[in-house]
């Protein structure tokens, strides 16, 4: 691990002028020799009574997806910690496409957060991300995550999503430039973002591909589309709601993007009713998945993790 964890302190501390809101990109090894990398962010004061964040990334997303509410969240004294799965981002990509599975990237989940020395922890995970976050309440102690965010996922999914995903993921990899990568999303996905401007599409680029050999390239590794090749109309999703149930203890808040294709209200209600105490934030305007630009979802995301914070 190339950047050490804070050692947290009783009351607050100023951190030094290296460690003040500039994010340090880390890296760790997984069990079967892949490089891997994520980025740790720490805050300008070191409060104990702040929650570590660990934010986990969509299927083929990166740790730029986060950039804005991490930065959100770290200006308010909370340490920040996202990571790119192996295929994704600055992680290595993987010979045996197989392994791009939850097992094997919640082993490289588990090594890092014991590598960065987190003890109690909140997790913040976008559509997979959340997935990791259930399967993870199954493996750790109870109380050891301290909070659960799931931005736009739940235990049963819509397959027409699931479609929608297989028909775009690995495929339209290079484009010529950033303008040509916006106009290519907004085309795809402007039915679940509709007041999108072309900035924003823009923005919304440069999360997803970056300049490589004269062009604009997803940062993914093309064979993640064959976790989804084998959902068809035949093919039910599984039954996840055991893996929702290891929540129940854990506070929850879900975000849903109003428009999703993925996640229904019917869902969000189900989840709310089996967890008990689940809290639900509904993005207008805005499908799979939310994207945290917005203030008013930073700081509804920000409220929840203050309220499951420890006691001082």
């Amino acid at each position: 691990m190339r950047v050490d964890p804070i050692q947290a302190r009783p009351g607050a501390e100023s951190a030094t002028a290296n460690e003040a809101l500039a994010p340090s990109r880390f890296t760790w090894n997984s069990r079967d020799g892949l490089r891997l990398s994520g980025v740790d962010r720490r805050p300008t004061v070191i409060d104990h009574t702040k929650l570590p964040i660990l934010c986990l990334p969509g299927l083929s997303r990166n740790t730029r997806d986060f950039n804005s509410v991490a930065e959100f969240l770290q200006e308010l004294g909370h340490r920040v910690i996202v990571l790119d799965y192996r295929g994704r981002g600055q992680s290595d990509w993987d010979p045996e496409w197989q392994n791009y599975n939850l097992a094997i990237e919640g082993q490289d989940i588990d090594d890092a957060v014991d590598d960065l020395g987190l003890d109690r922890f909140a997790i913040l995970g976008t559509s997979r991300g959340g997935l990791h976050a259930m399967a993870m309440s199954q493996r750790y102690d109870t109380g050891r995550i301290a909070a659960v965010v799931l931005n736009d996922i739940g235990p049963h999914v819509e397959m027409r999503a699931i479609h929608r995903l297989a028909a775009t993921i690995g495929r339209s990899m290079r484009h010529a430039d950033m303008p040509a990568l916006a106009r290519d999303l907004a085309h795809g996905l402007g039915t679940q973002f509709p007041t999108m401007t072309e900035a924003d599409w823009l923005r919304f680029a440069g999360q997803l591909g970056s300049e490589r050999d004269g062009g604009i390239v997803l940062d993914y590794d093309p064979a993640l589309s064959h976790q989804l090749a084998s959902f068809d109309d035949g093919t039910p999703w599984p039954d996840l709601w055991p893996l929702f149930d290891g929540l129940k203890e854990t506070p929850l808040l879900i975000v849903h993007g109003a428009l999703s294709d993925l996640l229904t209200a019917e869902t969000c209600a189900e989840m709310r009713r089996r967890h008990g105490s689940a809290e639900l934030v509904t993005v207008k305007d805005q499908g799979h998945a939310p994207l945290l630009w917005d203030r008013a979802t930073q700081q509804a995301i920000a409220e929840f993790f203050r309220k499951s914070a420890p006691v001082s």
